[in-house]
């Protein structure tokens, strides 16, 4: 068992680290604050090759892996967490068309994406978020094609999105064998996008609704067989909730960074924080679920590489650094005390960052049933 990076792993990682350092961290706060996505920090890293990193070498991707995306996006979300995750999610959109687009809709979709364009996963719906099968967006079949009607919510950098992926009902009464996944383009007739929502924190990753309205859709551009989309939608999971762990892997590190630095310099009753027992623990409890989180974040990484299944060990990766987000989030506040509380400080943003990470992808609820569902199957 080997857990050293490799040299090109290790360059990558580095890579990250220093335009995260350099490019995203000055404009973070702002970035919040104005709750926009600073265009230029995508293009720079489309410039670097540090986005759209596991797309084909057939279609002049980088062609690597889940891990390498791990370490990126880790070095991304310890600077900023909603500009990561803006620059990392295209991923998600981009997953189901590597694993059930044809050839053709390979090249026409996701070549555009290492140009820097955005595309977006929608599946989300105002009544439908962790039960997944229960989407009521219709996909009803015309001549040609299918007719999408319905809405989707919370949709990441669908404010910039040139292509959704969505996922609707071809057979509204066959449960989740029912579903589909069709690629819409953004300049369809009929289909809207509403204004960014503004939100308690990832407030530089855009987020929107989607509105169909009686959108035709080419046969050409569905993904996969009638009725293939629940199946498809959980193996996009499978892939992409390692990446989803890190965004929890670069918030928790910098939770650690900010907290030892203050804890070393903050004097409080004649000796610095870190020398106060209290505080010292919630430190070292910090540093020991960054290392579980991050060591069950690569190992689900490596097993998709693999080609292994990988259900549980995503499902549990997900699920724990998610709340060790959270949790050392909120351990950072405290360790700040009362300026910890304010804007002044980073620490009040993490927290505001880390919540999401217990929702979205599935929530850790979500995360355990699945956790145990395994568990018997075996």
């Amino acid at each position: 068992m080997n857990f050293q990076l490799t040299p090109e792993q290790s360059q990558i990682q580095e890579l990250a680290r220093r335009f995260a350092d350099r490019e995203i961290l000055p404009l973070a706060a702002d970035a919040d604050r104005q709750q926009t996505l600073p265009l230029q920090i995508q293009a720079k890293a489309v410039e670097l090759g540090l986005v759209n990193l596991t797309l084909p070498q057939s279609l002049g991707g980088a062609g690597l892996g889940c891990l390498e995306l791990v370490l990126v996006t880790e070095a991304f979300c310890h600077a900023c967490l909603g500009i990561g995750t803006a620059l990392c999610i295209n991923t998600l959109a981009a997953e189901p068309v590597v694993l059930a687009g044809s050839e053709v809709q390979q090249q026409r979709y996701l070549a555009p994406l290492l140009a820097g364009r955005f595309a977006s996963f929608a599946l989300t719906e105002p009544g439908a978020g962790s039960d997944v099968a229960g989407i009521r967006t219709r996909a009803t079949r015309v001549d040609g094609g299918w007719q999408l009607t319905g809405s989707k919510i919370w949709i990441s950098n669908a404010p910039m999105a040139d292509f959704f992926v969505v996922f609707a009902k071809t057979s509204p009464d066959a449960g989740h064998k029912g579903m589909t996944a069709f690629i819409v383009e953004r300049d369809s007739q009929g289909l809207t996008v509403g204004p960014s929502m503004s939100k308690l924190g990832q407030r530089a990753a855009p987020t929107a609704e989607v509105f169909l309205d009686a959108v035709f859709v080419p046969d050409t551009q569905r993904l996969g067989a009638e009725g293939s989309g629940f199946g498809l939608a959980m193996q996009v999971f499978d892939h992409s909730r390692p990446m989803v762990a890190a965004f929890g892997l670069g918030l928790i590190q910098r939770c650690v960074d900010e907290s030892l630095a203050y804890a070393r310099s903050r004097v409080s009753m004649g000796k610095a924080l870190i020398e106060h027992q209290a505080v010292a623990h919630k430190l070292a409890e910090m540093q020991m679920r960054l290392e579980a989180a991050r060591l069950l974040t690569y190992q689900a990484a490596w097993m998709t590489d693999q080609g292994q299944r990988c259900t549980l060990q995503a499902s549990i990766a997900k699920a724990y650094a998610a709340d060790a987000a959270m949790w050392c989030a909120t351990e950072a506040v405290q360790i700040f005390g009362g300026m910890g509380y304010s804007t002044e400080y980073p620490v009040e943003k993490l927290f505001r960052d880390a919540k999401v990470l217990q929702i979205y992808e599935g929530t850790s609820e979500i995360q355990r049933n699945i956790i145990a569902r395994e568990m018997a199957r075996n």
